[in-house]
């Protein structure tokens, strides 16, 4: 069996269309930015999601034309509340079989190269595609099913197939537990001498696009999913004369929006969430009536010259105070110069206290592609 990377377009999303191989390796070269948000980026382990065999699987000085991969930084303090993120650090796509495959986890079948990852039901979060860990595995000895833990997985990929990302987790801890996420620019096969970022010194940009994700708890097992779609504008160039260094001067500003909560049989369950946000406001202020949507914050500073941004990320609950807070990573790809002008991939995690329960916090780790 071939391991490969999908390769899409408008009309073959989640199909096979390519033949590329390159699994996903920990070659210690990642280089990561930023911090916070129930995992931080900084760590070098991982590798990027199985691409075409000229793909990097990674650097430690990443410039404009180089193919670049972020991984969740690997927590493996056992009292740190964040114990287990980045220990989904092999992940790797059949195309052929529309499987999935992650290493470093327990109790998800045997993985890489025993049992996969299966498509879900539901097989998508909108554009994004959904996969399982098997139910059981075999004892090795007397074929007597054994019960695996509740893992999920989401892969999304852009119709170039210049960006993708993969976020994995469990929801058979108490604690968040164990998973990982990756997010990545490959190199344009239709062009590789070409940078693979060109950014404007002016001017304003929107992007848009489909959000898809996983959410897990500390202090409660469980998992859920979560769609929405994802808007970030970029004024470059908008903090002129206030900050010093290259690309500094940018601004970024984000929304996670139309944002829905489902189980993992894909009921929507987000009236449960917004009843328990509702109960305790006082007299005068408006009850919620959609899900918070998940804002970036805008600051100077967030984005370098690579392409490559980090910030703020939180939502408000009707009264205006910050209920989650996070971060958000983005990774920018292509020409923003001319048509049809790049393409965004970007990692959103975010954890507050979850209304529905007490003492339980919810984490929210999401994906999305966004084009012009």
């Amino acid at each position: 069996m071939v391991k490969q990377l999908l390769s899409v377009s408008a009309l073959c999303l989640l199909v096979a269309c390519g033949n590329s191989t390159n699994p996903f390796m920990d070659d210690g070269t990642g280089d990561g930015t930023g911090d916070g948000g129930g995992g931080d980026t900084g760590g070098d382990t991982g590798g990027p999601i199985t691409s075409d065999g000229a793909l990097p699987p990674g650097t430690t000085n990443p410039t404009p034309n180089t193919a670049i991969f972020r991984s969740e930084a690997r927590v493996t303090g056992s009292d740190d509340a964040n114990y287990g993120n980045g220990f989904a650090n092999s992940i790797a796509y059949d195309a052929a079989n529309d499987t999935f495959f992650v290493d470093g986890l327990a109790f998800d079948g045997s993985q890489p190269d025993g049992v996969e990852y299966n498509r879900a039901t539901p097989g998508n979060l909108r554009s994004h595609a959904l996969y399982e860990a098997p139910a059981t595995h075999p004892d090795a000895l007397n074929s007597t099913p054994i019960a695996q833990f509740t893992h999920r997985a989401v892969y999304g990929v852009s119709p170039s197939g210049q960006t993708e990302f993969a976020i994995v987790r469990t929801g058979n801890y108490a604690n968040y537990g164990f998973g990982g996420f990756i997010y990545q620019r490959n190199e344009d096969p239709a062009n590789p001498t070409a940078d693979d970022v060109v950014l404007p010194t002016q001017g304003q940009a929107t992007y848009s696009g489909d959000y898809a994700g996983l959410r897990d708890f500390q202090n409660r097992g469980g998992l859920e999913l979560v769609r929405a779609q994802a808007q970030v504008d970029i004024d470059f160039d908008a903090f002129n004369g206030n900050c010093t260094g290259t690309n500094c001067t940018n601004a970024i500003r984000g929304y996670i929006f139309n944002r829905e909560i489902l189980d993992l049989n894909g009921n929507d369950v987000s009236s449960g969430y917004i009843s328990a946000l509702n109960e305790d406001l006082p007299d005068g202020v408006a009850p919620a009536t959609v899900m918070p949507e998940i804002r970036f914050r805008v600051g100077p500073s967030v984005m370098d010259q690579n392409g490559e941004a980090t910030g703020d990320a939180f939502t408000t609950d009707p009264e205006g105070d910050v209920l989650d807070e996070g971060n958000y990573y983005l990774l920018l790809s292509g020409d923003h110069t001319a048509a049809p002008g790049g393409e965004v991939v970007g990692i959103v995690v975010v954890e507050g206290e979850d209304p529905r329960f007490d003492g339980v916090d919810v984490r929210e780790t999401g994906g999305f592609i966004a084009t012009r």
